[in-house]
């Protein structure tokens, strides 16, 4: 990612991070070039509110009938909200391999601004009869058009938070950055539980009026997004956007991209770690009117509020942990533990009505804990394959990431299902444990203990944070500092700078 910054060449003591500078570096300063300065824009803050405020209604709209399937078929004859969500998502991964090159050509801003106005364009064909004065549901080609429309502006959404990270968030907030733009959509996942579940329920005249209110949000967030959303900051953010700055090289188009990363043995363990976290989150999505009522939670508005709490909790999650790892740089001891909990809350969600399933306080509990741990590997592991891959374009991380994450969720979706209807292991017959498991659970299990497995011998190299190193203090950069020598990530004139 080569970004130019509006004002690169203010002096060092406008930078409020950088505390570290050598006194002999000030001291040369009068027969050098001013260096530019690191600066945190308050901006950064209304452009991650207006990509995650995008990042939900894209999910909203893809889940928008998924509550009431029933509703969708009636109004569709022989057509199924799956089939239009399976239609979407495989929009979404086609625009993953085309999102790095348009966003690298446009810019940021441009792209996310003509993807916010495409996103509101198909919902207001989704809606069409009503935009026009007249009533019923839109035919369903106008339908189809415009869940493609809204299912290929998604990826700019979802593929740019690392992007929008490293070049508006300093290195102390670029987990939380990323972890609250990457799952907010998860957000529009529960409403699309609780406000389609109200509305979708009152029949024809309910999905119309639905999309209406889809539209118009849609068309209120495009408008904020055009007025509002910038593309660079003054100054950069951090030691490692500043190295880029000082260092630019043009980034690789995407597919060349991604061989490198794929050549790196480090970009694997994060890849499969999100791949884990998206498909986990994914099947629990789809499946939870069944993983409810197994555990006796059987009542529409029950299940509804069940799915919004766990989107919700992947959301929370993500803010308390990715600002853990912020602080402390521990991915690998994060991600570790969040899979571990994982792996350990997902058996209450295969339980039936037994001895040990009638308890809906366990099901809720855990489904609430699993959306808490597994949701935050995503951006953390997003996040750290920028660190292994640095320098290189965020976006084209992101992209590779997501491709491979929801083709595996397309995958693994049926036979989780499959799985489900067919497997079912039980144990402790007629005892106080008694109880049973399904293949569902058990399937998801085995994936997050492969992932474990795999993931507890990363020892990737954190190259990004090494060169931050110099304009602030941690545990991680105390370490660092003590050997300057194993600092890379830039050329010589870099290393100076950042080591003073």
């Amino acid at each position: 990612m080569t970004q130019l910054y509006a004002n690169p060449t203010n002096t060092p003591q406008d930078n409020p991070e950088n505390t570290n500078i050598d006194a002999s570096t000030s001291a040369n300063s009068s027969s050098s070039p001013p260096r530019p300065s690191i600066s945190l824009s308050p901006l950064r803050w209304s452009n991650l509110l207006l990509l995650s405020l995008l990042a939900l209604l894209s999910d909203w709209v893809c889940f928008s009938t998924a509550s009431s399937p029933s509703s969708f078929a009636a109004l569709w004859p022989g057509h199924t909200s799956e089939s239009l969500i399976d239609v979407f998502l495989f929009t979404n991964v086609a625009s993953c391999f085309v999102v790095t090159d348009l966003v690298k050509r446009l810019g940021l801003s441009t792209s996310i601004k003509g993807a916010s106005v495409l996103m509101a364009l198909g919902c207001a064909l989704r809606s069409s009869p009503l935009l026009l004065g007249g009533g019923g549901v839109a035919p369903y080609p106008l339908l189809l058009a415009g869940t493609v429309c809204v299912g290929f502006s998604q990826p700019f959404f979802q593929c740019t938070p690392p992007m929008l990270s490293a070049t508006w968030f300093g290195s102390k907030e670029r987990a939380l950055s990323t972890a609250v733009a990457l799952n907010f959509n998860q957000i529009g996942i529960a409403v699309a539980f609780v406000v389609g579940g109200v509305m979708c329920g009152e029949g024809g005249d309910g999905v119309e009026g639905y999309f209406e209110v889809i539209t118009a949000a849609a068309t209120a967030v495009a408008v904020a997004t055009i007025g509002f959303f910038k593309n660079t900051p003054s100054n950069p953010p951090s030691s490692s956007e500043l190295a880029r700055l000082l260092s630019p090289s043009p980034d690789p188009p995407f597919f060349e991209s991604v061989r490198t990363f794929l050549s790196n043995p480090a970009f694997y363990p994060p890849l499969l770690a999100f791949v884990t976290s998206i498909t986990l989150t994914n099947i629990v999505g789809a499946y939870i009117e069944e993983v409810m009522v197994r555990g006796g939670v059987t009542g529409q508005s029950g299940v509804d509020l069940a799915g919004a709490a766990f989107e919700a909790a992947i959301l929370v999650g993500g803010v308390v942990i990715g600002g853990y790892v912020d602080r402390s740089k521990e991915f690998k001891r994060s991600t570790m533990v969040c899979l571990a909990v994982a792996f350990f809350t997902l058996f209450p969600l295969g339980l039936k009505e037994h001895a040990l399933g009638n308890e809906p306080a366990l099901l809720l509990l855990s489904l609430v804990s699993l959306g808490f741990v597994a949701g935050p590997v995503q951006p953390v592991s997003a996040e750290l394959a920028v660190e292994v891959s640095y320098p290189c374009d965020e976006t084209a991380v992101e992209s590779t990431q997501q491709i491979f994450g929801n083709l595996a969720s397309a995958l693994v979706i049926p036979l989780a299902g499959w799985a489900g209807r067919t497997v079912d292991l039980t144990f402790g017959e007629g005892r106080l444990w008694d109880g049973d498991v399904r293949g569902d659970v058990l399937l998801l299990a085995a994936i997050v203990a492969v992932c474990a497995a795999v993931y507890s011998n990363f020892d990737g190299d954190l190259k990004r944070s090494k060169v931050d190193c110099g304009a602030e203090e941690s545990e991680f950069c105390d370490a660092v500092l003590e050997e300057p020598g194993a600092v890379r990530g830039g050329d010589g004139p870099v290393d100076a700078m950042v080591l003073g």
